[in-house]
């Protein structure tokens, strides 16, 4: 009996000794595991902690090791080397950049459009009615150019037409609702108000936020050339023309006016080229009116530019179409560019009716400059655009219609209040403007 007792006495020790120790092993466990985990939290947050400079001085720079070596002259020269844990300033790489370019040719204001644009009620003038039908085509480029084909000399002078041209400053403020960015303002009629209109037109496309060339208030004016930064592409902006229309420019003025002459052309692109624009445009008021055909004039002068460093040629005074080139050219060191002339853009605005007068496109010029900022012309396709005189309407008749779409709508049976007949002068001008134009690049 007492040996049965004594048995299992021992037994009931040995189970509270291995329950003792199981709790004793999970208690180890559990201290184990905080431990671990403590010790991994800590290691993961010493990872993250940014690295402390604070020591670090010469602004940044790394530290270095001079080492002076003795030369036969007993002069020192001393060599720097670097630690080996050397930063790199990381490479940006360049990326390619593409634009839109709008042209559009000569803006001129006769006096059956402003009258048909004056408002008796509120006795003020309203263009803006007269780009409808286009002026998503020009809003919607990365920079709109145009010619300005008149003045702003101010009410004060009289609002008149051909052949001295003084338009109601209204429009100025239009176009740039439109979107032009870019007005060209050396032409043969700059001059029809006198140098006073010069000045007052600049003051109100100043006043629009209109940028312009090609006329200027003082010599300081003249030798700043414009220069349009469109998404990182710098532009160089010059006008010329050949003339004034036979109204002398001041002799002390002679600032005032870009006439086309190539010392002065050539002292311009050289003034531009010294700002280092990614490309050059140049406006050309040149050739003979309602000639559809460039003359040999035009093309010599187009050479020079090319060979001077323009890119781009728009050219404006014919008031009809001429066609346009796309052409490779050989610098002087032997590399090549792409380079465009459009010898005439026509009549943009104008209310003229000798053949051809109404015709006209907006230029859709596509250009990419490349990772080494080399300027590449890509497309150019063109809008056909025609001035389109509604006479049934007693106002507001004019309006500057994109043909093409004229067209393609009525053939589709959407446009029923376009007549049988103005749709025929539509697509007969279509083909005209098709014809002087050519093939669009593509």
């Amino acid at each position: 009996m007492r040996n049965r007792r004594f048995k299992r006495n021992r037994y009931n020790y040995n189970l509270s000794n291995l329950k003792l120790i199981s709790k004793i092993l999970a208690v180890l466990i559990i201290i184990f595991l905080i431990i671990f985990l403590n010790a991994f939290i800590n290691h993961k947050k010493t990872l993250k902690t940014p690295i402390d400079t604070s020591e670090i001085t010469n602004n940044n720079e790394e530290p270095q090791n001079s080492t002076e070596v003795s030369t036969s002259d007993n002069s020192t020269i001393t060599t720097e080397n670097t630690t080996s844990e050397t930063k790199t300033t990381p490479e940006v790489t360049k990326k390619s950049t593409t634009i839109n370019m709008a042209l559009t040719g000569d803006i001129m204001c006769h006096n059956t459009i402003y009258s048909d644009a004056f408002n008796k009620q509120s006795n003020t003038y309203d263009f803006s009615y007269l780009f409808d039908d286009i002026k998503y085509n020009i809003q919607t480029a990365d920079i709109a150019i145009g010619n300005l084909e008149t003045t702003f000399a101010g009410s004060s002078k009289g609002y008149s037409s051909y052949p001295t041209f003084n338009t109601p400053e209204n429009l100025a403020y239009t176009l740039k609702k439109v979107g032009f960015d870019v007005l060209s303002t050396a032409n043969n009629h700059c001059y029809d108000k006198g140098y006073s209109g010069i000045e007052s037109t600049i003051d109100y496309l100043d006043d629009a936020d209109i940028s312009h060339t090609g006329t200027f208030k003082s010599e300081e004016e003249q030798s700043k050339i414009l220069i349009k930064n469109v998404k990182g592409i710098k532009i160089a902006f010059l006008s010329f023309t050949y003339g004034t229309n036979g109204i002398p420019v001041p002799s002390d003025k002679g600032y005032s006016v870009n006439l086309i002459d190539k010392d002065l052309i050539k002292k311009q692109l050289d003034l531009a080229k010294a700002q280092n624009p990614n490309m050059i445009c140049v406006s050309m008021h040149w050739g003979i009116e309602y000639q559809t055909t460039p003359n040999s004039e035009q093309k010599d002068l187009a050479d020079f530019l090319f060979k001077n460093g323009t890119d781009i040629i728009i050219g404006n005074h014919p008031h009809v179409l001429q066609n346009f080139e796309k052409k490779e050219i050989t610098l002087d060191d032997g590399t090549t560019k792409d380079g465009l002339v459009i010898y005439s853009l026509g009549n943009f605005l104008a209310d003229q009716n000798k053949k051809y007068t109404r015709d006209s496109a907006i230029m859709n010029v596509n250009i990419t400059k490349d990772e080494n900022d080399k300027i590449k012309i890509n497309t150019v396709k063109y809008i056909p655009t025609y001035i389109y005189k509604d006479t049934s309407k007693s106002t507001q008749k004019f309006e500057i219609i994109n043909i093409s779409n004229a067209v393609d709508s009525y053939e589709a049976g959407y446009s029923p209040n376009l007549s049988k007949a103005t749709y025929n002068t539509f697509k007969t001008e279509l083909e005209n403007i098709k014809k002087i134009l050519g093939d669009e690049i593509k």
